[in-house]
């Protein structure tokens, strides 16, 4: 069985689905996909048998839509309810793993199971651990996709190419004191983006910023909290518990318009409503004229073709960055807290 199971947002199995079809031929390898509107999920079928397997030449943190993955081992159905274990432990024989994850479709009615999927992951590492297929040592996470109590889908993914959270989803706390909701799309993004070990140097306090679009202040209230000096450029009011910090100047500019007097600048983060195209050239003229070191963007995204609409924006990033010599950084990804947009970093390696 060459099939793998692809975590979405709901309303995105065609993009995922796009997206994961691109990628796969682009490394040669091809197939096909069954998708159903707001189901949440992806399942993506290899057309031949060649002993590649995704996860050994593609990276989850390479794939813009999907949130997490695994390769599928047995669809189990109409499972017993006096014993769910049996079954599952044959389908397992011969495998090794050091993880369980016990998961569900992120729609209304896959939430409905995660209570069950709770009291059901002890006595089954219990009897997996018995039988020596849950052990130490193994790169391998074992996946239960769980539809009902009596229907799932038995998976592997491997530790090293797969998402360390539950349904591949960073959950954050909205602070009492935020301007707005879009500062977790902010904060989300340097979890997604930065490695922890480099937070201490590229979210250090004292580096300077500047916010694009910056009103009411939602994202420069993550700046701020990093210790940084922010300048925010927006024509509209920022909030008063922002600027009563004295980390904030406010320029009443058009972001588009606005430069920078110094070459100071380590982080530029931009969540304007604009053309996905036109936001990726202003950040791409940042970058090249070294005005930042460091960009953090939304692409606010089209209704229909949305896969093909960013693949063509970031490739026309790729193509002006080369053309001028940068070498560069670029990431682009989903995030649980984006809506309609993608989150993408930008980075200047010189």
């Amino acid at each position: 069985m060459n099939q793998y199971i692809l975590y979405c947002r709901a309303g995105f199995e065609r993009d995922c689905a796009a997206e994961i079809q691109f990628k796969a031929a682009e490394v040669g390898l091809y197939g096909f996909c069954r998708t159903q509107e707001n189901q949440a999920y992806v399942e993506f079928e290899l057309t031949q048998e060649t002993g590649t397997e995704l996860f050994s030449v593609l990276k989850l943190d390479d794939l813009i839509f999907t949130r997490q993955w695994f390769k599928v081992i047995e669809k189990l159905e109409g499972l017993a309810e006096t014993d769910r274990i049996s079954p599952i432990i044959k389908s397992l024989i011969g495998y090794q793993f050091s993880d369980i994850r016990m998961e569900y479709p992120e729609t209304n009615q896959g939430k409905e199971i995660a209570g069950f999927a709770k009291k059901f992951t002890v006595p089954l590492r219990q009897a997996l651990k018995k039988q020596t297929i849950l052990t130490d040592n193994t790169p391998q996470n074992l996946h239960l996709f769980m539809f009902s109590s009596t229907h799932l889908i038995l998976g592997m993914s491997l530790q090293n190419n797969a998402s360390d959270l539950l349904l591949g989803i960073r959950r954050l706390k909205f602070p009492a004191d935020g301007p707005s909701r879009s500062t977790l799309k902010l904060e989300e993004a340097f979890h997604q983006f930065i490695p922890k070990k480099e937070w201490e140097t590229r979210l250090s306090s004292g580096l300077n910023a500047v916010d694009l679009g910056a009103a009411p202040g939602g994202w420069t209230y993550q700046l701020v909290k990093k210790g940084m000096m922010v300048s925010a450029i927006d024509n509209g009011p920022m909030a008063d518990s922002l600027m009563e910090t004295g980390q904030v100047k406010h320029f009443k500019e058009d972001g588009f318009k606005y430069q920078p007097k110094k070459q100071n600048v380590h982080w530029l983060v931009c969540d304007m409503v604009e053309k996905p195209s036109r936001v990726a050239r202003l950040m791409t003229k940042w970058v090249e004229n070294n005005w930042c070191k460091e960009a953090i963007f939304n692409l606010k995204l089209p209704m229909k073709q949305r896969f093909q609409n960013v693949q063509q924006v970031l490739e026309e990033t790729q193509i002006s960055l080369y053309e001028a010599g940068v070498r560069y950084e670029l990431k682009a990804k989903h995030l649980y807290h984006d809506r309609e947009e993608i989150t993408c970093l930008l980075r200047r390696l010189d």
